[in-house]
């Protein structure tokens, strides 16, 4: 592998990867760094900093063979497409094999062996492709982003409650920013191929504390109403949310119920050198807008 590797990073105007981006320019020459998205005329003041923009399309192979010549390693952001991230996971590992990358860093999901969440089959699968590719590889297992639960604030701030399905099941999540930092950490530094990292939050919570935690941080009062799962999602079906969305919603709680959201390893916060961001400050910059 080259002394400066090139780095190119998928989906690097989406939410965890312009963090990553950033990340990374603050740390590496941006000349060393390319921004991966299906637009590149969308690619905004990346330009202007010294970052490449390439076209890269997880449905479009085609796109990949181009975007991968001259890459050593790659951060493959798990696609938001569910039901079809094995698919078009596999065009990116397929490419990158043919361009001769020498890491892929991968965004799975938190204990995916392991996971009570049905959203661990994809990642499993991609974990799989990876295995069998040969290609050197890092698996960056995420747990859930504590800006998941920002979506309902407005609503439970207007009601004083938020329902769910997690019962008291202890959720490690992490803010976004703090698995940005584990990714570029990982592709700027040495010594990763091979390494799985669960990636979770210093500090759980419940979905009780997280409402405590909110009316702490809101100065308004909002409960945590428990529910089965079956019920819970004929609940954000009745309030309009889409049967998949619901779906997703449901099972994804009842899987926090069993623990699948919780780690203790502190894991995240050794990799990128200081402590996870508390959900507090999350919650008061979802407040401030």
């Amino acid at each position: 592998m080259a002394s400066e590797p090139r780095i190119l990073v998928t989906g690097a105007t989406g939410q965890l990867g312009r963090l990553v981006v950033a990340n990374l320019a603050r740390t590496v020459d941006p000349a060393r760094i390319v921004a991966g998205l299906r637009r590149p005329e969308a690619a905004g003041d990346l330009g202007a900093q010294g970052i490449e923009a390439r076209a890269v399309d997880y449905e479009k192979p085609e796109t990949l063979a181009a975007a991968f010549d001259g890459i050593d390693r790659l951060l493959l952001i798990s696609s938001n497409a569910i039901g079809e991230r094995a698919t078009q996971h596999a065009n990116v590992i397929n490419a990158a094999k043919a361009a001769g990358v020498g890491l892929v860093a991968y965004t799975s999901l938190l204990h995916a062996d392991t996971s009570p969440l049905p959203l661990r089959a994809e990642h499993v699968e991609t974990e799989r492709m990876l295995a069998a590719s040969g290609l050197p590889h890092v698996l960056l297992r995420n747990g859930w982003y504590a800006e998941n639960y920002n979506g309902f604030i407005p609503s439970a701030l207007e009601h004083g409650a938020i329902a769910g399905a997690a019962g008291e099941g202890r959720i490690a999540a992490a803010a976004r920013a703090d698995y940005a930092a584990a990714a570029a950490t990982v592709l700027a530094g040495e010594g990763h191929a091979g390494k799985v990292y669960e990636l979770a939050a210093d500090e759980a919570f419940t979905m009780a504390g997280w409402a405590a935690a909110l009316t702490q941080a809101s100065g308004k009062a909002v409960a945590y109403r428990d529910m089965d799962e079956a019920d819970y999602r004929a609940f954000l079906i009745g309030v309009g949310l889409p049967a998949s969305v619901a779906e997703l919603l449901a099972t994804s709680d009842a899987g926090a119920a069993k623990g699948g959201l919780f780690d203790e390893s502190h894991t995240l916060s050794h990799l990128i050198g200081r402590p996870t961001t508390p959900l507090a400050d999350v919650l008061a910059a979802a407040l401030k807008g």
